[in-house]
């Protein structure tokens, strides 16, 4: 039998799916600012924000300039592990508070301090901005934690585009030595820029993500011609020195290939990888949990438990 995408999301994926043949019917030209806002707009799919114990804005200085975090503590006083989260939306959508409920849910299923990047975007701020801006956010985060007690362990987590700059950081990592990650959450990674992946195509249409717009984010990402291939974490230094791993995956995703392939391929380096599949979900899932509560709730779980080991 062929698998289905969950019935939560049908209805949907069905408005979706026709806001999108409609805004192509009256050849509206997508621009950053509209697509920041569709994705801004899934907020009222993510109402469930949870209390916790602390959580302040925060300005991270470096000689790269200033980036702003957002840094959570479920409990300020007890020395925690530090999570850095970098948000999804393809490199040129998100932000720190659209990712707020998310940033505190991981912050409590770990008993963990989360740090969520506000990195610059693309098109204002093209490759390689926004990794210069998360590597000064490693190496500097320590400053904006005097409020809060921590402990030397540090994992850096994201989905989609945030999943990407986790493998790039830990990629570069593994040669510059800069810090020590000791651990990566990967939520439906972006890791491979070429799109030459299956899934892009078979599922590149009808599931929120769609395969023309992963294409026109990734114009705007690299606008210097650079080589794609060279700078895709699947197609780079992958050693068993990478951090302990967790990749989670969806089946009805584009990006769904490419995250197989680099839990495999971790494997086969043998590095430390645990990788969770979702077989009924579609990419972004976390953005719209009031529709599936339960998948979320395990995704939390299971992130948390990483963490905690």
């Amino acid at each position: 039998m062929d698998k289905q995408v969950s019935q939560k999301l049908q209805p949907f994926l069905t408005e979706v799916n026709r806001l999108i043949a409609q805004a192509k019917a009256d050849n509206i030209i997508p621009t950053p600012e509209l697509v920041r806002t569709n994705l801004n707009n899934l907020a009222q799919f993510n109402t469930r924000i949870p209390d916790i114990g602390y959580s302040r804005d925060k300005i991270i200085r470096s000689e790269q300039g200033e980036t702003a975090v957002r840094v959570y503590s479920p409990a300020p006083d007890e020395s925690l592990p530090v999570v850095i989260y970098f948000h999804g939306g393809g490199h040129m959508c998100g932000s720190v508070e659209l990712y707020d409920a998310m940033c505190r849910k991981l912050a409590l299923a770990g008993h963990s301090i989360v740090i969520s990047v506000e990195y610059p975007l693309a098109p204002e701020h093209p490759f390689p901005e926004g990794i210069y801006a998360c590597w000064s956010v490693l190496s500097h985060f320590r400053e904006v934690l005097t409020e809060v007690a921590y402990t030397s362990e540090l994992i850096i987590a994201g989905d989609s585009a945030g999943g990407s700059i986790c493998t790039v950081l830990a990629m570069q990592n593994q040669v510059e030595k800069r810090v020590r990650i000791d651990k990566q959450i990967l939520i439906y990674p972006c890791v491979d820029y070429t799109m030459a992946m299956p899934s892009i195509t078979s599922n590149g249409r009808g599931y929120l993500l769609e395969r023309e717009k992963i294409a026109w984010y990734f114009d705007h990402y690299f606008q210097q011609g650079e080589n794609r291939k060279h700078y895709s974490p699947l197609h780079g230094l992958i050693t068993a020195d990478l951090p302990k791993t967790l990749i989670f995956t969806a089946e009805f995703d584009p990006l769904r290939d490419e995250g197989q392939a680099y839990a495999e391929a971790l494997e086969q380096a043998g590095a430390d990888i645990s990788h969770h599949h979702f077989e009924d979900m579609i990419h972004a899932f976390i953005n719209i949990e009031d529709l599936v509560p339960e998948e979320c709730q395990l995704l939390y779980e299971k992130a948390g438990e990483f963490i905690r080991r």
